[in-house]
């Protein structure tokens, strides 16, 4: 009888930080990353940021390979900056449940109800809506670019109601939302923050804006993933509840490690507030994708040159 091996992948290298920093040179290549990720794939980051500031990295890099250890639609974003680089995402699965909740052909019959409208869009899409939408936004500038937008100028604002509805009451103007969610900050516990407010009566709750609403009235601070971090490294409080994927928890502890800070959990005793599409990179797949240079991230030209308008807009109006 003979038994056929099936082929297996070479063994990683025993070191794989020291091994990512060689590739790192060999390919010209610059790492970016989201807070979201492990702490080990923000430790080894070049650029770790919140969407703007990924962005803001993507489009001024002088690297020829970008490796982008985020979501799909961040990646996306990068490679509609950058053509003509290589761009790499350790993880094509690696999606986003808020640009999942927004598909394109059906907000386009949306978009066509409102044919007076502007269409900003939150970055947290895909490609396609990005194309659709006259500007883009972030967490971070929602409010300043929404401002800057005449009062008489009806406003469609997609994906994501939560911070929709937050931007509307910052702002007082009246917007018609499309109805997308993103499943971390829709599933964290009220009630369980409430406790942890209890239990810790000086502690200041901070939350993410795409957070509902009835967790939002709680806070104290409410703010991008960077204004998060910011704020607690300037308060003069020494314990956080914090409303947001707690991989943002790591950078939080290394900028005030003398701090306490603890995630809100979400209803149902899970690691819900963990977002599973970032957790599907990993240190490993990191490696391998530098390795071999793949996955690479593709999109149809037509598509990247109608998605950089809005973006442009949004860089000019940050």
């Amino acid at each position: 009888m003979f038994t056929t091996l099936s082929p297996t992948r070479p063994a990683l290298p025993n070191d794989l930080f020291s091994a990512i920093n060689d590739l790192k040179r060999e390919l010209n290549a610059i790492i970016l990353a989201h807070y979201y990720q492990d702490a080990d794939i923000q430790d080894i980051a070049d650029y770790l940021g919140d969407s703007l500031g990924l962005s803001r990295q993507a489009a001024q890099t002088n690297a020829e390979v970008i490796v982008f250890a985020g979501v799909h639609f961040m990646a996306e974003t990068a490679k509609i900056l950058n053509p003509d680089k290589l761009v790499l995402l350790p993880d094509l699965n690696a999606g986003c449940s808020l640009a999942d909740s927004c598909p394109a052909p059906e907000f386009a019959q949306f978009k066509a109800q409102y044919p007076d409208h502007l269409v900003i869009s939150y970055i947290n899409c895909s490609a396609e809506i990005k194309a659709l939408s006259d500007i883009i936004c972030t967490s971070s500038n929602a409010v300043k670019i929404v401002q800057q937008i005449p009062r008489d100028q009806p406003i469609i604002f997609a994906p994501d109601r939560n911070l929709g509805r937050y931007v509307m009451e910052q702002t007082g103007r009246e917007m018609v939302l499309w109805q997308g969610s993103c499943i971390v900050h829709e599933t964290f516990s009220e009630k369980k923050m409430v406790q942890l407010k209890i239990e810790h009566p000086q502690a200041q709750i901070i939350a993410h804006p795409e957070c509902e609403p009835p967790v939002l009235r709680h806070a104290d601070y409410i703010g991008s993933t960077t204004a998060l971090l910011n704020y607690c490294q300037d308060s003069g409080a020494d314990t956080f509840i914090v409303a947001t994927e707690p991989g943002i928890i790591h950078q939080m502890q290394k900028h005030a490690p003398q701090k306490t800070f603890i995630p809100v959990p979400g209803m149902n005793n899970c690691a819900c507030n963990e977002c599973p599409h970032m957790r599907l990179n990993t240190l490993e797949k990191l490696y391998w994708a530098m390795k071999n240079r793949e996955p690479e991230l593709i999109l149809p030209e037509s598509t990247r040159v109608a998605a950089l308008r809005p973006i442009q807009r949004m860089l000019e109006l940050s």
